[in-house]
């Protein structure tokens, strides 16, 4: 097993190394068909060289406290796979319509639209032939989890609440975003007590700072909307503000934002507190996370 260190920063460049390199052999090609051959190119450029992998990296640092990390992996990756897929069906012109992805076009505008949207499917289903590696006992609920946290009540449902809103109030931003952003987050974390099979006051306590991570992820992602230009966050800057879109930015301004953040992440630590192993680490992503540029 790799060493991986203790500062934030460093141990998720080594984490999100070895997802890439994960990533990498789950794309292996499977097809000499030319078709096949360049939708996978495609998949593999949604899917590798960019990304924080905060995502796989909840996950595997959640099964690390259990002593489960390398086991984890192939969750890790099925995660990243609904995610990326998620980005690439998001910028679609049909949805935020986003020319930029990760400092790089769009899977739309470097391929076209018909292949960023098979990409987005491949994606999808490709996620869960990856946790079928795992035996049955344990893929079914790794499964059940993630198709949860992906569908209609989940990602998929945050992002119609999104194009269609009923509301422009924090309830309504909290609903939306707990969908959108927070359900894969919390999936992290709980399939990684899954693969590391947490006790379940363990888990209960992990899936309460998980939420409250998903939300302090993107009232800073709203932050970073409105104080950074495009080139530094790699993709369109000041679009929420554009399209209308209620956040926490414009129902407090960046100062009132600042403040929820730091109570959300406060919150975040309490239920860290009620963990029976040392989560120093998933302490420091709070940090990591509220000071990130991007």
């Amino acid at each position: 097993m790799h060493q991986i260190p203790t500062d934030i920063a460093e141990r998720l460049k080594k984490r999100a190394d070895a997802v890439e390199l994960a990533l990498t052999k789950a794309l292996a090609p499977h097809s000499d068909e030319a078709a096949i051959a360049r939708l996978q190119e495609a998949m593999a450029y949604a899917l590798t060289e960019g990304g924080k992998r905060m995502r796989p990296f909840l996950l595997l640092e959640t099964a690390a406290l259990y002593g489960a990390d390398e086991k984890a992996m192939p969750a890790a990756v099925a995660l990243e796979m609904i995610h990326a897929y998620s980005l690439v069906h998001d910028d679609l012109p049909a949805m935020d319509d986003a020319d930029l992805r990760r400092g790089k076009p769009s899977v739309h505008k470097a391929y076209d639209e018909a292949i960023a949207i098979l990409v987005g499917d491949a994606l999808l289903t490709e996620a869960f032939v990856v946790l079928t590696s795992y035996e049955a006992a344990l893929a079914a609920p790794l499964c059940r989890e993630l198709a949860l946290a992906s569908g209609m009540l989940g990602m998929v449902g945050g992002q119609m609440m999104d194009l269609y809103p009923e509301g422009n109030d924090e309830a309504h931003i909290i609903a939306l975003q707990a969908r959108k952003t927070g359900a894969l987050i919390e999936a992290a974390v709980t399939m990684g007590c899954l693969v590391g099979g947490a006790p379940e006051a363990d888990t209960k306590a992990l899936r309460r700072y998980a939420r409250q991570l998903g939300l302090a992820f993107q009232v800073a992602d709203d932050l970073l909307d409105v104080t950074m230009t495009a080139e530094d966050i790699g993709k369109p800057a000041g679009r929420d503000e554009d399209q209308g879109k209620a956040t926490f930015v414009s129902l407090y301004g960046e100062d009132g934002t600042r403040a929820k953040l730091a109570q959300i992440n406060d919150e975040a630590r309490a239920a860290l507190a009620d963990v029976s192993k040392d989560t120093q680490v998933l302490a420091d992503l709070l940090e990591w996370q509220a000071s990130r540029t991007n």
